[in-house]
């Protein structure tokens, strides 16, 4: 074959071997943005909640208890809003953000789920079978309803929508298109992605760790003691310190920085178990400044007394365990 022939012959276009995901990148960020409005519409409720409870009864309102699920709502509603924008524009970072929000968003769900089927029976079962005229007592029809309704809930909101987000963002279509419409390097491919959802994780908490000195009512478990005032300031701003550095050296994937989640997450464990096997978590609550009548609501379910925050804190410890060290992998032996 000469070479006139060679220039005569048609060349094929070039047909990628993946499918373009451009419109479902573009509904799952307008859902994305759905899901920040709701978000920013908690906060409203709850202020509005706050503002009724001080009008009818001004012991129960407690704006400084709030601050801190203010602050958590806070920020999901800005950071759903930037990779809602960030997904409708195909960006490489927002799909990497987004699944690691969706499967953080579908183990949260199922913990939910678990939590609830052990938990409620015991709050229903605590609760008076004979009502009072302020506050009637529930039929036992309506408590199966409430669970029924409860685990229906979850199961939609918290288990199978991030199941469809997780299977979403994690087509290698989706990726393939996004690379495409965004080529090179960007922040989120500096580290594996459950290297980086650990280092989002530990550096979450921070901005509230922070501020918690300047919102007061602190009471923080050491050791078989509440840190409160200045002590307490000092250990909130501390342990900020040290999931803010620990983060910087996992998302260098400095071994150096495995290490230091270990400890301090060993360290924590003991210190958190020795103060609720002395103390009662409602103590911490008291503490805390929360008015007497939520902490009597509290009382009544049963299940914050005796040693319930000593097995929640050791349960909730074991996931968060294992997961360190599956990712434990991605560092080197070496420092």
């Amino acid at each position: 074959m000469n070479e006139s022939t060679l220039l005569s012959t048609p060349i094929e276009p070039t047909v990628p071997d993946y499918k373009d995901r451009s419109t479902g990148l573009v509904v799952f960020g307008i859902l994305t943005l759905l899901l920040g409005g709701l978000c920013g519409l908690f906060i409203l409720l709850m202020l509005l909640g706050q503002v009724v409870a001080a009008r009818t009864n001004p012991d129960s309102a407690n704006l400084a208890a709030l601050l801190p699920a203010l602050a958590v709502y806070g920020v999901l509603a800005v950071m759903l809003i930037w990779l809602g924008i960030g997904s409708i524009m195909a960006r490489r970072w927002a799909r990497a953000l987004m699944l690691i929000f969706s499967w953080t968003w579908l183990v949260m769900g199922i913990i939910m789920l678990v939590v609830i089927g052990f938990v409620m029976p015991k709050v229903f079962a605590n609760l008076p079978s004979s009502g009072t005229a302020n506050q009637p007592a529930m039929p036992p029809g309506a408590m199966g309803v409430a669970m029924v309704f409860m685990f229906l809930f979850i199961g939609i909101f918290f288990v199978l929508a991030p199941a469809i987000w997780t299977f979403f963002y994690n087509s290698r279509h989706v990726k393939a298109t996004c690379e495409a419409r965004d080529g090179g390097t960007r922040w989120t491919d500096a580290c594996p992605l459950p290297v980086l959802g650990l280092c989002l994780w530990l550096a979450f908490p921070v901005p509230m760790m922070l501020l918690m000195p300047l919102m007061g009512h602190i009471a923080m478990p050491f050791f078989g003691i509440f840190l409160t005032g200045v002590p307490g300031a000092l250990f909130c701003l501390l342990v900020a310190a040290i999931w803010a550095y620990a983060a910087w050296l996992l998302y260098h994937l400095r071994p150096q920085g495995w290490w230091l989640i270990l400890v301090a997450l060993v360290v924590f464990m003991v210190s958190g178990l020795l103060t609720f096997a002395r103390h009662d978590v409602l103590e911490m609550y008291q503490l805390m400044g929360y008015p007497q009548t939520q902490i009597d609501q509290m009382q009544k379910t049963g299940l914050l007394t005796g040693h319930w925050m000593s097995w929640l804190m050791a349960l909730s410890a074991l996931p968060f365990l294992g997961y360190l060290f599956f990712i434990k992998r991605y560092f080197p032996n070496k420092a």
